[in-house]
């Protein structure tokens, strides 16, 4: 495979973390009023749909001639990458905030640097420093006046939900450090095309059998503006996920739980006019930090 020039892997990097840096917002909109996996299952499966045709479009069915060995490792992966942590996620931010969410998020550089310690590899001391650097600046930001629950629910149950989603972390770490093991279609459209489409595909099945149901007239407008939102932002950003999952060290590429909640906490702040505090630009800071000691040390 050819290696990616450093714009290549730069572009879609930083496309990354502004992308799915807001997706907590669009989230946290969603489950006010929506179906949380039929609504998060359709967001994937809607994502996968426009980008299949678009690829269909522009490059014709030849890329989607894949073998069974792909298929298959391409729906493992969606499953293991998006399902676990898209379902948690969905229904945990009912009840958890989307900054606490992010905070959790940014657990997945230091799993996946665990899972490279127990196979024998061993990340860079810059590396190692940059992660726990980064935790460190995600706490100075979003933690501070500590876990504040959504709608006065319970808090075993915010307890619960943070919990699920730190799971669903880990399954997204531990799929993203075995990615490189898996036989996957050469074209990373394709990829991102059918990892989406079997995620979707089963969160939706999943929201069905529990009960759920889609009720338009219930919508709110502004969920579903943050839906159609979530459905681009999946384009968008797990295309350039699978793209430099395949091509960029795992540690750079695990980079944008850092930056996400930067990202988001930035936004709640143009759009919701939330308040700057002194904690928030102090790790904001710390995390940049930390993401340019992880840049480096994996620079090799």
């Amino acid at each position: 495979m050819k290696q990616p020039t450093a714009l290549g892997v730069w572009a879609p990097l930083v496309t990354l973390w502004i992308v799915w840096g807001s997706t907590y917002l669009g989230l946290s909109e969603v489950v006010k009023s929506m179906p949380p996996l039929i609504a998060t299952g359709s967001r994937y499966f809607v994502a996968s749909l426009c980008l299949g045709i678009g690829v269909l479009i522009f490059r014709g069915v030849a890329p989607f001639r894949i073998t069974r060995r792909e298929l298959f490792s391409g729906a493992i992966m969606g499953l293991g990458i998006i399902s676990i942590w898209a379902a948690a996620l969905a229904l945990g931010q009912r009840y958890v905030p989307g900054g606490i969410a992010a905070l959790i998020g940014a657990s997945i550089p230091l799993w996946i640097v665990l899972f490279r310690l127990l196979n024998g590899d061993r990340p860079s001391r810059l590396t190692g420093a940059g992660v726990m650097i980064g935790i460190a600046g995600i706490v100075m930001m979003l933690l501070p006046g500590g876990i504040v629950s959504v709608n006065g629910a319970a808090p075993g149950a915010v307890l619960f939900w943070c919990f699920a989603i730190l799971m669903g972390c880990i399954s997204w770490a531990f799929f993203s450090w075995r990615a490189k093991s898996f036989a996957v279609p050469a074209n990373s459209l394709v990829t991102a095309t059918l990892q989406m489409l079997m995620a979707g595909v089963a969160l939706m099945a999943v929201g069905i059998l529990i009960g759920e149901r889609i009720e338009f007239g219930s919508y709110l407008s502004v969920s579903v503006i943050g839906w159609v939102w979530l459905v681009i932002a999946s384009i968008i950003g797990y295309s350039a996920f699978t793209f430099l999952i395949a091509r960029a060290p795992i540690s750079l590429v695990s980079t944008f739980p850092y930056v996400n909640p930067v990202v988001a906490v930035l936004l709640g702040w143009l759009v919701l006019a939330e308040p700057l505090s002194r904690s928030i630009l102090i790790g904001l800071t710390v995390v940049l930090g930390g993401v340019v000691l992880v840049v480096k040390g994996e620079r090799a």
